[in-house]
């Protein structure tokens, strides 16, 4: 938990999660994914982690907006690590229904048994629910979490009961407005969170993200893949290239294979020029790249 005080979060916060987790802690979970898991990456951006921190000690549900880049996964995952509970992520497509969601009946052997979807488990052991991209879910799938996701904090299993939510479930959504079969959220759901407009990921906070992953990255290197990342996204907010290119995690693959002997221009159209599909696009990508890297770095 080193870096949440590196973060500066303030320590009534600190102390409100330590309680939290001391409260619920020692519950047994049962289930493939009853653990806390450690997140990949640390998210870093105090003033967004402090307002979610106070929702989640408040009991609601939050609601993470934002653009590609803002780090709306990691958030949610260092959510609920920082809080000391499972999560369960749920990632909304055309095939998830309400019975994905709830569960449904299979057989087990010669007899039919109740098998509990993502949300059942959430509600029923205390974990951190993660709605991803939660504008892509059909109306029947969204319509079985409105009395969940209220103050009634109720899950109507068709069938069998009714289950009241254990009292430290939480649901986190996360949306983007940029990808294809999205859509405006429903009124009604969009009410029963709070929600957080997520920025992009500042200079300073990128840097550090660089540096904890490769630690043998030169200065001069990290200053050059910032300025490569930020130049691409204000040529996105400008319509000359598709937010395609902004794209952190490609940033970061690009780095792991330079390890490998990967020259780093050839690493970057891997990970980021490639993934551009018209040809004058690339190009312009690729010349913002080749202008920042040298090639004589390996």
């Amino acid at each position: 938990m080193n870096w949440v005080e590196e973060e500066g979060i303030r320590p009534g916060l600190r102390q409100a999660v330590d309680e939290f987790k001391r409260k619920y802690e020692g519950e047994t979970i049962s289930g493939n994914r009853g653990e806390v898991l450690v997140p990949r990456f640390h998210y870093y951006g105090t003033e967004m982690m402090e307002k979610a921190i106070c929702a989640l000690l408040a009991q609601k549900n939050l609601l993470l907006c934002g653009p590609k880049a803002t780090g709306k996964n990691v958030l949610a995952e260092n959510l609920a690590y920082l809080f000391g509970r499972p999560y369960w992520n749920v990632s909304f497509h055309v095939n998830v229904d309400a019975s994905y969601l709830v569960g449904t009946d299979t057989f087990d052997g010669d007899k039919v048994v109740f098998r509990p979807g993502p949300i059942y488990q959430c509600a029923k052991y205390g974990g951190f629910g993660i709605l991803d991209e939660i504008n892509m879910a059909k109306n029947e799938a969204i319509a079985v979490l409105h009395a969940t996701l209220d103050y009634r904090r109720i899950l109507e299993v068709s069938g069998y009961d009714r289950l009241e939510l254990h009292p430290a479930t939480r649901f986190i959504g996360t949306m983007n407005y940029g990808y294809a079969g999205t859509r405006e959220l429903n009124e009604a759901l969009g009410s029963r969170f709070l929600v957080l407009q997520m920025p992009v990921i500042e200079e300073k906070q990128l840097e550090k993200l660089l540096r904890r992953e490769y630690p043998e990255i030169s200065k001069a290197m990290c200053r050059q893949l910032c300025a490569i990342f930020y130049e691409l996204d204000e040529k996105a907010g400008n319509l000359e290239i598709s937010p395609r290119a902004v794209d952190l995690r490609g940033l970061l693959d690009a780095v792991s294979v330079m390890k490998l002997g990967l020259s780093p221009l050839e690493a970057m159209d891997m990970g980021i020029t490639n993934k551009v599909f018209d040809s004058t696009e690339r190009s312009i990508i690729h010349d913002v790249i080749a202008a920042r890297i040298p090639k004589s770095w390996n």
